[in-house]
C-alpha cells in the first residue's frame, strides 16, 4: 500500500527512507521538494537519485485533501472547503492583511467540546484529521494563492502566519497536531517562526503541558468567562479543567513559550459575559498570568441563543482591561459574508459535502457505459 508522504515530518521521513537504505540527507531533499516547492511529482525532483525516485513512485504518494469550494469575501478573505472523505468536510480561511497573511486551519472534522456559542461544536464530532489533512491545507492553499516555489529562502511568503483556530480542538488531536507543527517550523519545509504559529485551545491541561515540552509555539486560550460557573456552561471542558488549573497550566507553558504572554480569547455575548463587573473579575482571575486579551464580537449562526454585545459595551469592556495595563484588542470581523468569521465555520459543511458527493456520483453515472 502506498504511503502518503504528507503524513511524515523530518524524523518520520528519515526513518521511512532508512528502511530502504537511504541516508538522512535524502529525507531533507524530499521534504524540500514536497513542502517548500509544493511538488508532488517524484520525476520532477531532479536532484534526487533516480533509484530513490523509482522507489518513491513504487510505494509512496503526495496526496493532500481536495479543495471542493473556494469563496472570496468582499474584504479579501478566502474560505476553502476541503473534502476529507466519508461525507466529512473541513474549512480553512486565509486572511490577508497589509503586513501578514494568516491561514486559519482545522485539526478535526467537527468538534467534541460543544462550546455553546460555536457553530462547529453544534455539528458534532466526526473524527481527527490525519497529519496529511492538517498540513495539506497549508500545502494546497499555498498553491491556490500562487506562492512562488522558486523563493527558496521563504522571502516574501504569502502565508506568513498560521493559526490552528479552525474546526476542532487541536490538542484533542495532539499527536497529529504536533507532527504538523514540526513541518510548519522545519526550515526544509515551511520555515515558519514559532512566534508566527499559534495553537488555540479550550483548555486541555495535560495536552498543554505536552505541547510545551514537545513543540512550544504561541498559545491562545479560549477563555470566554471570568468564573467557573459561567465557563462550565459556555466551555464544558471547564468542568474537567477549571480555571485555577487552567491558569496554572498557562504559567507552566510560558516557561518554554516563544512569546512571553498567552493570548486569552473572549467572545462577547450580550448580557452573558460582557458586564463591567465581569471585566474586573476577568482581571482578577488572570492577574498572575502574563497575558493579552483578544475580544471577539460574537458571530451569530442559525439556532444560536446568543447575540453579539453592542459596540459600546465591547468598547467599555476593553477600556477596563486596558486601564489595568493589559494589552487588549478587538478582533475585526473578516469574511462574515461567506461565513468565514470566527465561530461560523462549518455551519453548512455537511450539507455542502453531501451535495458535492452527489454531483460526483452523478458525473460517474453519466460517464459509465
Amino acid at each position: 500500500m502506498s504511503v502518503n508522504l504528507l503524513d511524515f515530518d523530518a524524523a518520520g521521513l528519515t526513518a521511512l527512507l532508512a528502511e530502504h537504505g537511504e541516508k538522512p540527507f535524502r529525507a531533507r531533499q524530499v521534504l524540500r521538494w514536497i513542502h517548500r516547492f509544493g511538488q508532488s511529482d517524484f520525476d520532477a525532483m531532479t536532484d534526487i537519485a533516480r533509484s530513490l525516485r523509482d522507489k518513491l513512485k513504487a510505494g509512496a504518494s503526495v496526496i493532500p485533501p481536495v479543495i471542493v469550494s473556494d469563496k472570496l469575501s468582499d474584504d479579501g478573505t478566502r474560505k476553502f472547503l476541503f473534502d476529507v472523505g466519508g461525507g466529512n468536510a473541513i474549512e480553512t480561511v486565509f486572511i490577508p492583511e497589509d503586513e501578514r497573511g494568516t491561514l486559519c486551519i482545522s485539526t478535526q472534522a467537527g468538534c467534541a467540546l460543544d462550546c455553546s456559542f460555536c457553530s462547529t461544536g453544534k455539528q458534532g464530532f466526526n473524527r481527527n484529521l490525519t497529519v496529511a489533512e492538517i498540513i495539506g491545507q497549508l500545502w494546497q492553499v499555498n498553491q491556490a494563492l500562487g506562492a512562488d516555489p522558486r523563493r527558496a529562502d521563504h522571502s516574501e511568503r504569502i502565508i506568513s502566519n498560521v493559526v490552528l483556530m479552525g474546526m476542532g480542538e487541536p490538542l484533542a488531536n495532539l499527536e497529529n497536531t504536533i507532527t504538523a507543527l514540526r513541518l510548519m517550523l522545519d526550515d526544509n519545509a515551511y520555515g515558519l517562526s514559532r512566534r508566527r504559529v499559534t495553537v488555540s485551545t479550550s483548555g486541555l491541561v495535560p495536552a498543554m503541558d505536552r505541547l510545551r515540552d514537545e513543540c512550544p509555539v504561541a498559545l491562545a486560550v479560549s477563555l470566554h468567562a471570568p468564573d467557573d460557573t459561567l465557563r462550565d456552561q459556555l466551555v464544558p471542558i471547564n468542568r474537567k479543567y477549571p480555571l485555577r488549573e487552567l491558569m496554572a497550566a498557562c504559567n507552566r507553558y510560558l516557561q518554554k513559550a516563544p512569546r512571553d504572554f498567552v493570548t486569552f480569547e473572549y467572545v462577547m455575548l450580550d448580557g452573558v459575559n460582557d458586564s463591567d463587573r465581569q471585566a474586573r473579575e476577568l482581571l482578577e482571575v488572570t492577574r498572575k498570568v502574563s497575558c493579552k486579551f483578544n475580544l471577539i464580537p460574537f458571530n451569530p449562526f442559525p439556532g444560536s441563543p446568543y447575540r453579539c454585545s453592542p459596540a459600546h459595551r465591547i468598547r467599555r469592556f476593553a477600556e477596563i482591561l486596558i486601564d489595568a495595563n493589559i494589552v487588549t484588542t478587538t478582533r475585526r470581523t473578516r469574511g462574515d459574508d461567506i461565513d468565514a468569521a470566527c465561530g461560523q465555520l462549518a455551519g453548512q459543511v455537511l450539507d455542502r459535502t453531501q451535495r458535492t458527493a452527489r454531483r460526483i456520483i452523478d458525473l460517474h453515472e453519466v460517464r459509465t457505459p
